[in-house]
């Protein structure tokens, strides 16, 4: 008998590393304008093909084309931009900030601006959003103010979250922005719990959860499409496919064998694969999930693809793991350039209102960074003591009257 082949165990790698030359071909793409828009209440069933296209609006000269082309007004879109390149001198200037050592940790959301912004502006004042640290958009373009943002990141005595959370993991229920965590994949749960309640009081609003990909290799990521399926849950689950981990490349989780959106199809709900650079493309298939949740037809997941430009945090170094000009290859673009080439090729904009415009959001975002710093940055100033025994219990108990009479606070 022949001796039988030895097994040997398939170990993902990406397809450049620090010193080889970039490239994205393995990732599928679509034309702008290609992919059919189905009615909100077309059955699954014919909805399998949309998890392997890319739904794409913008093309290549600024043209906005095809059926998900949402028809937004240049009021709208401008505002958009303007949340966007909000956003990024925000974490420009924080990101400094770290440097200088002001803050102990940041994170950027460079090149995916996009999608916090654009949902945030679809979703309404009472709709939940459970999300990631790329997400700062989402604030920004719901108006919350910098001051306070700032104040969060530099964990001093203004912080409105007291010093009991990592800087940039905000919290702000009243612009619709859930406790953000660490723990990522849990907040996929939560917000299908959130959503599920809202459906059980018979109320109207609906959830955002976010994740990016590599987290669709954890148990919470299928457990919440699990109930989300079973309860027909009104909620938007986004992963927000960066292509990188912290170091890990998409492909550790999963992304050789198929997109992450067709994860849906064995779960019985809808999954809509975006171009996550594209702000109408983000937009539109946003409205047409929510409308779909709206309509008691149940969960979408909604796969954005996008790129990572910047590192993972402040404590990583993306030269270690991959090309140093990984992002100029990325062939979605920039997120901001692509819009501000539309509204340009609308005729309602251009370079000289661009360039005024990032001027008067600087001085805005300067103001409020002195405002912040005159209440202190790290170290130098920071929440009362005791603010640690607020918060704890409705009603303090034993011990918390103890150790507060402990301390003399």
């Amino acid at each position: 008998m022949a001796r039988q082949q030895g097994l040997a165990l398939h170990i993902p790698t990406p397809a450049a590393r620090p010193g080889e030359t970039a490239s994205f071909d393995h990732v599928p793409l679509s034309p702008a304008g290609m992919i059919r828009r189905p009615t909100i209440d077309a059955a699954e069933s014919d909805l399998r093909d949309l998890p392997y296209a890319l739904i794409r609006v913008l093309d290549d000269d600024g043209d906005a084309v095809g059926p998900w082309n949402p028809e937004l007004d240049n009021e709208t879109l401008l505002k958009g931009l303007r949340a966007m390149v909000q956003t990024r001198l925000f974490e420009d200037r924080l990101f400094r900030a770290h440097r200088q050592g002001k803050t102990s940790f940041f994170m950027k959301s460079t090149g995916e601006e996009a999608i916090g912004v654009a949902q945030a502006m679809v979703l309404r004042p009472g709709d939940m959003c459970f999300p990631t640290y790329r997400v700062q958009g989402w604030l920004i373009a719901r108006d919350y103010p910098m001051v306070d943002m700032i104040n969060q990141i530099y964990s001093n005595a203004k912080d409105p979250l007291k010093g009991r959370q990592l800087p940039i993991l905000y919290s702000a229920r009243y612009y619709g922005f859930y406790s953000l965590s660490g723990n990522v994949g849990s907040r996929f749960g939560h917000a299908v719990g959130w959503a599920m309640a809202s459906a059980f009081k018979n109320d109207d609003k609906i959830a955002l959860g976010y994740i990016g990909e590599g987290t669709t290799a954890e148990g919470d990521f299928h457990e919440a499409l699990t109930f989300a399926s079973v309860y027909r849950a009104p909620v938007l689950l986004v992963i927000t496919n960066n292509q990188w981990a912290i170091s890990s490349f998409s492909g550790i989780a999963g992304a050789e064998q198929t997109t992450f959106a067709a994860k849906a199809l064995a779960y019985g709900i809808p999954g809509l694969r975006v171009d996550g650079n594209d702000f109408l493309a983000v937009w539109a298939a946003t409205e047409w999930a929510a409308d779909r949740a709206r309509a008691n037809l149940g969960a979408t997941l909604i796969e954005l693809v996008t790129y990572r430009a910047s590192g993972h945090s402040t404590s990583d170094d993306p030269t270690k793991y991959r090309p140093a000009d990984e992002a100029a290859h990325w062939p979605l673009g920039d997120p901001i350039e692509r819009l501000k080439a539309h509204l340009v090729k609308r005729g309602c904009w251009s370079d000289e209102r661009h360039t005024q415009m990032e001027a008067e959001l600087t001085d805005r975002l300067r103001e409020a960074q002195r405002e912040a710093e005159a209440v202190g940055t790290l170290g130098k100033s920071k929440p009362p003591v005791s603010e640690m025994f607020e918060g704890v219990f409705k009603e303090p108990d034993w011990r918390v009257i103890e150790q507060r009479a402990e301390l003399g606070c």
